[in-house]
């Protein structure tokens, strides 16, 4: 999503310092392969040799953004995007796969660490977070703002949350968003800090906020499931989405890479994205840190 940025990043550059050479993680000579150099070789091919005698694709991700991450209804099974996605590449990868639902905040450290070997749970890619990984980017999205059904404080862009109190799920890049224009408001905000876009959405309910900020597909669904929202069309800080690799292992950076590649040409991309209705948010193209993988 423009999702929830990670307030901790110096933290997680010390535990890159500290985590040298634990689980997977490759040396900083790792440095992964070019597309040219990758043409003749399949996914398969490119996996790094401690992956594939594992066997297993390790993911983690933050269950709480339907329709990108969440449990199949009545069970702890994840669902949605990510984890459907997740399975396709490590189909693509020869390897089997195995997901774990862990606090937002503790992703990029547990990659760091080795507890898993990609994250993919909205994760915006921005510089900052680039400091620490590295993201192959498959999705497109902004927030957007949410209010209760009807709009009965009139609320139409960021400017009339001057003055309100409004809440915003903790560590998100929607919560940046509403600091940042916090900044200009001559009225300030109250921002309330959620745990999640579903708690967020209970202060609403509540009448104890008047408004959130949710990744624009998130909130189309949770809008449409529940009636009891509306979504304003406009999306703010609109950017990628990407699957972060710990910067120390490009070789699996670039399978993950050449892995999408393959999904894109085969349908398989379209195929998981468009079972959810969010095809409109697929990238262009193989893009790692934003940029064509090249």
């Amino acid at each position: 999503m423009t999702k929830r940025l990670y307030v901790a990043i110096v933290g997680a550059i010390v535990v890159s310092a500290l985590a040298g050479g634990c689980g997977r993680s490759s040396s900083g000579t790792d440095a992964g392969e070019s597309t040219a150099a990758a043409a003749g070789k399949t996914a398969k091919d490119m996996v790094p040799e401690a992956v594939r005698a594992a066997g297993v694709l390790r993911v983690a991700t933050s269950e709480g953004y339907p329709p990108m991450e969440m449990y199949k209804k009545g069970t702890q099974e994840l669902t949605g995007v990510d984890p459907d996605l997740g399975a396709a590449i490590a189909a693509k990868l020869g390897l089997k796969f195995s997901i774990t639902n862990a606090a937002f905040d503790g992703l990029i450290p547990g990659l760091q660490g080795g507890r898993w070997d990609v994250v993919m749970s909205s994760m915006s890619d921005t510089q900052e977070r680039r400091a620490a990984v590295d993201f192959v980017d498959y999705f497109n999205a902004g927030g957007a703002i949410m209010v209760k059904k009807g709009n009965p404080d009139g609320v139409a862009k960021l400017d009339d949350l001057c003055g309100k109190t409004v809440v915003l799920a903790k560590g998100s890049s929607n919560l940046a968003i509403g600091e940042k224009q916090n900044e200009k408001c001559a009225t300030k905000m109250t921002i309330m800090q959620s745990e999640d876009a579903p708690t967020g959405l209970l202060s609403i309910d509540s009448g104890r906020a008047v408004a959130t900020i949710v990744d624009y597909p998130v909130a189309v669904m949770y809008a449409k499931d529940t009636g009891r929202y509306d979504v304003l069309p406009e999306q703010y800080e609109a950017g990628p989405w990407g699957i972060a690799v710990d910067k120390r292992n490009g070789a699996l950076r670039d399978a993950v890479a050449k892995a999408m590649q393959e999904l894109q040409a085969d349908g398989g991309y379209a195929k998981v994205l468009d079972s959810y209705g969010v095809k409109a948010n697929a990238v262009d193209g193989v893009l790692v840190n934003t940029q064509p993988w090249k």
